[in-house]
């Protein structure tokens, strides 16, 4: 039976979360559900959950886009696609200086994990030795952890990345089961799935998220973050399309502020002890409540993304002060603590 979102008890569901029992897919569907009225009861209710893990600190990501365009892969979402006609960068992998100071900057925005991200299905063996130069050059100079996403890996892949000290691998699910072949048709589901098992088992940290606003039902919604409790990855990131022209999903609608943050609280509610990052699309889809996403999640991305624009800098410090929240300087000390419920 479906629960009304009217009659939920979020407080109920926050305290379901932190005695790591799941809710179940109608209680998932009732947060997406539920009137806009109700968002900040449902936003008190994920804090909890977040306080209890994370207190107040606030994770600091940022992106180099290290090899841009090129890419063989259909995924409908994407500038970077081969089906994409819009205009954007196009090069090779960037090299090691480059890398570097792309770290450097990271640094500066006192963002904790550095991203390396590169373009296509998954890295040549090249590809592959000059991101470990990089990292291993990296490692040796700045105290960041480093994430690499390089896309689908081969075999022994993995494991070389995880032997250079690379701390974390990210590839999004992006979408559910059911939706995946709506949105690329040049690999499949299990594939991604198989990336991110590979990451954990050599050693890597498995990052895994999904992008909000590709034609998906709340079910679907729900899903992936049963999904991704299911996978156990350490951190989600979850991205909104940003439509862009040129791409097949041009034109499709955007994810409304308010849902969005019903979005993030489902993620809060049943991934609880995860990073939960608010990624790609924060700020065409949140807008001018991106402070209360923080309510929920503990990580986002600071500078640009792969091929559009992100928040300045100083407006996302100013941000996380305002809310008397605190960045974490050094991601390298790890997971979260854990924070009293207090009785709330």
């Amino acid at each position: 039976m479906s629960i009304a979102p009217k009659d939920t008890d979020w407080v109920s569901l926050a305290r379901k979360s932190l005695k790591g029992e799941c809710l179940t897919a109608e209680e998932g569907i009732a947060v997406l559900d539920a009137d806009n009225d109700e968002v900040l009861p449902l936003l008190h209710a994920a804090y909890l959950v977040r306080r209890h893990f994370y207190g107040n600190k606030v994770k600091l990501n940022m992106i180099i886009n290290a090899k841009s365009g090129l890419c063989p892969e259909d995924c409908g979402y994407c500038s970077q696609s081969i089906r994409s006609s819009a205009s954007i960068p196009k090069y090779s992998l960037l090299d090691k200086e480059t890398l570097l100071a792309g770290a450097q900057e990271a640094m500066a925005r006192q963002a904790g994990t550095y991203c390396i991200v590169a373009s296509g299905k998954g890295p040549t063996n090249h590809e592959l030795e000059q991101v470990i130069d990089a990292v291993k050059k990296i490692r040796a100079t700045l105290p960041l952890k480093i994430c690499a996403c390089l896309g689908i890996l081969k075999e022994g892949q993995a494991e070389r990345l995880a032997e250079a000290g690379v701390h974390r691998y990210n590839h999004n699910l992006n979408t559910s089961r059911d939706n995946y072949p709506s949105i690329t048709t040049t690999h499949t589901y299990d594939q991604r799935v198989e990336t991110v098992e590979k990451a954990r088992t050599s050693g890597m940290s498995p990052c895994s998220g999904v992008i909000i606003g590709m034609g998906e039902s709340q079910r679907d919604i729900v899903g992936m973050a049963f999904a991704l409790r299911e996978l156990d990855t350490d951190s989600i990131p979850v991205n909104f399309l940003n439509a862009i022209p040129g791409t097949p999903m041009e034109g499709a609608s955007r994810t409304t502020s308010m849902r969005a943050l019903k979005v993030l609280a489902l993620f809060r509610l049943i991934c609880p002890s995860k990073e939960i990052r608010v990624a790609g699309g924060r700020e065409i889809s949140l807008r001018s409540l991106q402070p209360l996403a923080l309510y929920a999640a503990n990580s986002i991305f600071v500078g640009d993304y792969l091929t559009t624009a992100g928040q300045d800098i100083t407006n996302d410090h100013q941000m996380i002060e305002d809310l008397g929240f605190e960045i974490e300087l050094n991601a390298l000390q790890g997971g979260g603590d854990n924070y009293e419920l207090d009785g709330k």
